[in-house]
C-alpha cells in the first residue's frame, strides 16, 4: 500500500486536501501530517513515504527548502526517493516553472480535477521509480532518479528567485575578524576569499590567512557575486571557482571540495552537483 506525507501549515487546508486524496487514490495512506519545513524533512527520513505532498509556503523553512534538504540527506540505499508535488496558492509564474523543471503542483484551494491528474501523475511516477530500483539497485549513483529531482529542485529555487537589481561585482568585503566581537572592522579582497558559509545570523568569510564574520545574509549577498568566479555548492556555501583543487566522490556518491590554500573540505550538495559533471 503507498503511503504519503503531507506538509501543510494550514489544518484546513490540510484536512481537505487528506479528504480530496482518499477520494482520488483510495489505497493511498497518509501516514503523517505536520506543519512546518523542518518536521516535514525529519518526518520523511524517519518514515519515508512513497509520495510527498509540500505546501510552498510554511513556517521556517519552505516547502522548496525543506524537498532541497531532504534530497540532500536522502540515502538511496535505503529506498528510491518519493516522487514530489508541491501544494501552492494560484500563480502563474509558479505554475510556469513547476511546469517547465516537471514538478508537479497542486492548487489551493484544492480542485478535485486537477488533484486527479496529478494523482495520475504521481502513480506513474511511482511506478517508474520502484521498477528502476529493482531493476538497477537503489544505491546507483551514476543514473539517480533522485540527482534528476534534486538538480530539477535546484533549477526551481534559482527561477522562483526574486530578480535582484543589477550591481557591479563586490571587489571587497567589510568584515570582522573572528572573535573581535565585531569592534575591529577589515576590507577583505574578494580575491581573497577562499569560500563563504552561512552560521547562524552571520557568514563565514574565510580565506588562507583566517576566517571573518559577515553579517550580511548569504542570500542577499549572492546577486553581488561573480557567479563565474563564486560557485552556490550548497544552500549555505559558496566557493572561489579557482580555489578548488580537487574533487572527490565518496562511496554514497557524495561529492567533496578540497581547496588551495585552506584545509577544509566541503560537501557539494545534490542540487549543485550538476556543476562539476564535466570534472
Amino acid at each position: 500500500m503507498p503511503t504519503a506525507l503531507i506538509a501543510e501549515d494550514e489544518p484546513l487546508l490540510a484536512a481537505a486536501l487528506k479528504a480530496e486524496l482518499a477520494r482520488a487514490w483510495p489505497e493511498l495512506r497518509v501516514v503523517a501530517t505536520v506543519g512546518d519545513g523542518a518536521s516535514a524533512v525529519e518526518q520523511a527520513l524517519a518514515l519515508r513515504p512513497d509520495v510527498l505532498f509540500f505546501d510552498i509556503r510554511m513556517p521556517g523553512l519552505s516547502g522548496l527548502d525543506a524537498a532541497a534538504e531532504l534530497a540532500d540527506r536522502w540515502d538511496e540505499r535505503h529506498g528510491p526517493f518519493p516522487a514530489l508535488a508541491f501544494v501552492t496558492a494560484y500563480d502563474q509564474y509558479a505554475v510556469q516553472a513547476f511546469e517547465t523543471q516537471a514538478l508537479d503542483y497542486v492548487l489551493k484551494p484544492v480542485q478535485p480535477e486537477r488533484l486527479a491528474k496529478t494523482v495520475q501523475k504521481l502513480r506513474s511516477v511511482r511506478t517508474a521509480i520502484w521498477s528502476k530500483a529493482i531493476k538497477t539497485g537503489a544505491n546507483s549513483p551514476a543514473d539517480s532518479s533522485l540527482q534528476a529531482t534534486a538538480e530539477r529542485l535546484g533549477q526551481l529555487l534559482a527561477a522562483l528567485q526574486p530578480a535582484a537589481p543589477a550591481a557591479a561585482p563586490l571587489r571587497q568585503l567589510q568584515v570582522s575578524p573572528a572573535g573581535s566581537g565585531g569592534a575591529t572592522i577589515r576590507m577583505v579582497p574578494m580575491d581573497e576569499v577562499v569560500y563563504l558559509q552561512a552560521a547562524d545570523k552571520y557568514v563565514r568569510v574565510v580565506t588562507a590567512r583566517g576566517e571573518h564574520l559577515l553579517r550580511t545574509p548569504l542570500k542577499e549577498l549572492l546577486p553581488q557575486l561573480d557567479p563565474q568566479r563564486f560557485w552556490q555548492i550548497h544552500r549555505s556555501a559558496v566557493v572561489r571557482a579557482d580555489a578548488i583543487d580537487t574533487v572527490e566522490r565518496d562511496e554514497a556518491g557524495r561529492l567533496h571540495l578540497a581547496l588551495r590554500g585552506c584545509p577544509d573540505r566541503l560537501a557539494v550538495s545534490r542540487l549543485y552537483a550538476h556543476l562539476f559533471k564535466a570534472m
